[in-house]
């Protein structure tokens, strides 16, 4: 773990790998010596971002930020192990043009592609891509694939897809290169909702099998 100064009212934590960061968050929101001094807890795929609130410098920060024993040791870090907390659920038609492609890359049928992708919970590790976009880490690990070799210029609004150790679906039409399995019509990001993203870091995500 390394300790890196971002700005002048940032630190940014920087771990080994993306179990790693959503442990290391939910060990820092609710520390309450870091509580007191943040503003923001901000995790990313191998980070996490602690912005401080004004008038506390980063030196400060640095002085309460645990060992990374204690910080690993105090985070969940239990990936798709029925976390306590908010849980949305989102159903998912399983018409993808990539389900079939999804099923040869695993190994599995593509009906079991869709029991894997449905039985077990996902966890929002971290946003971004685009407004609205979690990136959902501890599900079946057999659903691990590459994105595609030729990336799309268009994904619809909804696609449901795979890529490396992350699912997650597209908040709006834009391109995209990750595999696509299914479809919903969850709205993901609403800019008169409160607040508009409707997953947030450290949400539990299940996915539902949907006839239409």
């Amino acid at each position: 773990m390394r300790l890196l100064p971002y700005g002048d009212r940032g630190l940014l934590v920087e771990l080994a790998d993306t179990a790693a960061a959503v442990s290391a968050a939910a060990a820092l929101r609710t520390d309450t010596a870091v509580a007191e001094l943040v503003a923001d807890v901000v995790p990313g795929a191998r980070t996490v971002l602690l912005v401080a609130r004004p008038g506390v410098s980063v030196d400060r920060l640095r002085t309460v930020v645990p060992d990374e024993k204690h910080l690993l040791g105090a985070g969940n870090g239990a990936f798709g192990q029925g976390l306590p907390g908010p849980e949305v659920i989102i159903p998912v038609v399983y018409d993808g043009p990539d389900l079939a492609a999804v099923a040869e890359l695993t190994g599995l049928s593509a009906e079991e592609v869709v029991a894997a992708h449905t039985a077990t919970s996902w966890q929002v590790a971290f946003g971004g891509f685009a407004p609205g976009f979690a990136y959902l880490v501890g599900g079946d690990p057999r659903l691990r694939v590459p994105r595609r070799d030729q990336p799309r210029t268009t994904v619809p609004a909804g696609s449901v897809g795979l890529a490396g150790e992350f699912s997650g679906v597209y908040p709006r039409a834009s391109p995209g290169g990750w595999q696509l399995i299914g479809r919903t019509d969850a709205v993901l990001w609403d800019i008169e909702r409160d607040p508009p993203a409707l997953l947030a870091a450290g949400i539990t995500v299940r996915f539902e099998a949907s006839e239409r």
